[in-house]
């Protein structure tokens, strides 16, 4: 099973990003694949391929790192893009907290994994929401500019979820989500 840990944004910022980004998809870029809103998400650990028979223990864990964090204030921001603006494979926008507790959750996050025995892929973490993943490398410069000046609805984060990643099977041939476990923050 294909897993992430992940903050979900509420459906009232989804619809908010959603207005914004519409017009967009419009434009004719063979290049650009916008990811569905429905998708949208905060990924703190990206945990790849993890055998059915460890995600008891991984839900313990998670349970455990969740119940410790009080829930906090976010917003979505500004944008940027994957490796670089100047060759893009991800086009993103940002992610605001003030009280900086992205870094920590997604650090505790990690953590709860690996002593699930549970190794963690990917780089540094860099709060962000996926807008869109472009087939070749591509200067969006643009794209960052017009993303760059949205400004959504702040929310309060309240929990992590566990979440399955079929590759191919969700829309315009993209990835379906199910949640498989969500913890609230009991801080």
């Amino acid at each position: 099973m294909r897993l992430f840990v992940a903050v979900v944004p509420p459906e009232e910022v989804v619809e908010d990003l959603s207005t914004y980004v519409e017009p967009r998809r419009d434009h004719p870029d063979d290049d650009i694949r916008w990811a569905a809103d429905e998708n949208w998400h905060i990924t703190l650990a990206f945990l790849g391929e993890v055998p059915e028979w460890k995600t008891d223990e991984l839900g313990e864990r998670l349970e455990r790192a969740a119940q410790r964090q009080k829930p906090f204030d976010l917003r979505l921001s500004g944008a940027g893009a994957f490796p670089s603006v100047a060759d893009a494979r991800v086009l993103w926008t940002g992610v605001r907290d003030e009280a900086n507790q992205l870094p920590h959750l997604a650090m505790t996050t990690r953590s709860a994994a690996n002593k699930a025995g549970v190794p963690v892929e990917g780089r540094k973490f860099t709060p962000h929401l996926t807008l869109a993943r472009l087939r070749r490398p591509v200067d969006v410069v643009r794209w960052v500019r017009i993303f760059d000046t949205y400004e959504g609805p702040s929310w309060t984060a309240e929990s992590i979820r566990l979440i399955s990643s079929r590759l191919g099977q969700g829309p315009s041939h993209g990835a379906a989500y199910d949640t498989v476990g969500e913890w609230n923050f009991l801080g």
